[in-house]
């Protein structure tokens, strides 16, 4: 019998008993042990117990055979790159990346040696013009934030098997719950846990999922970088992931539900939801995710002004940057002149887990406050 989700969420990657014979795994707060084998367990190498019944955890959720666990996302996407890459090489990007993956390409690739280029998720055409005999990798993202594109995944692993690059994916917007990279054959999958895996926003962390051979080199320049997330964070985000399933799912229910009330309002001038049959990327999301994920996208009538209006006349959302936690967010952005008719200024929403008709009902009444239909 296959164990749901749900259940693997509560039970993966927990040994039976624990230490002492406690239901919830311990905390370990030391930073190095006895043993009479050659290497101790030792925090800056993730290595000590509660580091490592964390990596289990993760791997378990993410049907791979080993993960690590990272000080915050960037370190994830950082080293899982310094990894695969060295100077001299070459990396496909395939999407509209998250801005800290997208800063970090452009002011400091160059100084490692590495180029780049920056392609669609979704044309296997444009990833083949992009390859070069030195390219070594391909990196995208399952739904990009915040226009929530959903690319060509299963065709972005196998192209990458087909010409030996290893193929790296950033997992956050959709967590396992929606989406597991690895069962189309993605090589390392990297999250901002920060996010939905720990979903308390109260703690910073990354990981990195794939084969003991890979997580072995990632964990090796994670240890000299000295970037190993500290046993504490460790103890409460393993804690955390007991509820991913639950919290994801009603997430992912609120903000189909919002992005419904959106999708056509007459203070509304574009939404984007991979829910919405109008969503470029929507037949696609269907057919591959188990889920829309929890981040919509919205332009509304009126520019910044009402964008202003309706963020402040929201009384659930907390207008703060993040996303994935318990609690629901509006960021307001400026996505500028290439974003199609998502262009200029938007309104970023990460679904909470409130009562879904309690969302709708706000947003309601913050659109009809909307200076557009004054």
């Amino acid at each position: 019998m296959t164990d749901t989700f749900e259940t693997l969420a509560v039970h993966g990657g927990e040994p039976r008993p624990a230490a002492g014979g406690s239901v919830v795994f311990p905390l370990f707060q030391g930073t190095v042990f006895e043993t009479d084998r050659g290497e101790a367990p030792y925090s800056r190498l993730g290595t000590n117990p509660t580091q490592r019944h964390l990596h289990r955890r993760l791997a378990a959720l993410e049907g791979a055979e080993a993960a690590v666990a990272t000080a915050s996302g960037m370190g994830a996407i950082t080293t899982a790159l310094h990894s695969v890459l060295a100077a001299g090489d070459h990396l496909i990007a395939a999407g509209e990346f998250y801005g800290g993956t997208h800063r970090f390409l452009t002011e400091h690739a160059a100084r490692l040696g590495w180029t780049w280029d920056l392609v669609n998720p979704g044309d296997p055409g444009a990833w083949r013009e992009a390859l070069r005999p030195n390219t070594k990798a391909f990196l995208t993202e399952t739904i990009t934030n915040p226009l929530t594109a959903v690319g060509d995944l299963a065709g972005a692993a196998r192209f990458a098997r087909a010409h030996a690059l290893t193929s790296l994916i950033d997992n956050t917007l959709a967590t396992p719950v929606v989406f597991r990279p690895h069962s189309v054959g993605f090589d390392l999958v990297c999250h901002s846990a920060t996010k939905a895996l720990n979903g308390h926003s109260d703690l910073t962390a990354g990981a990195v999922t794939g084969s003991r051979e890979r997580i072995a080199r990632v964990a090796a320049v994670l240890g000299s970088y000295g970037a190993s997330l500290d046993p504490h964070a460790a103890f409460l985000l393993a804690r955390g992931l007991k509820t991913l399933a639950l919290r994801v799912r009603r997430q992912n229910e609120n903000a189909q539900a919002v992005a419904e009330l959106l999708d056509g309002h007459d203070a509304v001038a574009a939404v984007r939801y991979p829910g919405l049959p109008g969503h470029p990327d929507h037949r696609r999301a269907a057919g591959l995710l188990d889920g829309f994920g929890s981040v919509l996208a919205f332009r509304p009538h009126g520019g910044a002004s009402a964008a202003e209006a309706i963020v402040k006349a929201l009384r659930l959302p907390y207008a703060a940057p993040s996303l994935g936690g318990v609690e629901s967010l509006v960021t307001r952005l400026d996505l500028g002149a290439a974003a199609g008719d998502m262009s200029g200024e938007a309104v970023r929403f990460s679904a909470g887990i409130e009562g879904a008709d309690d969302l709708v009902a706000d947003f309601a009444q913050a659109l009809a406050q909307s200076p557009a239909l004054v």
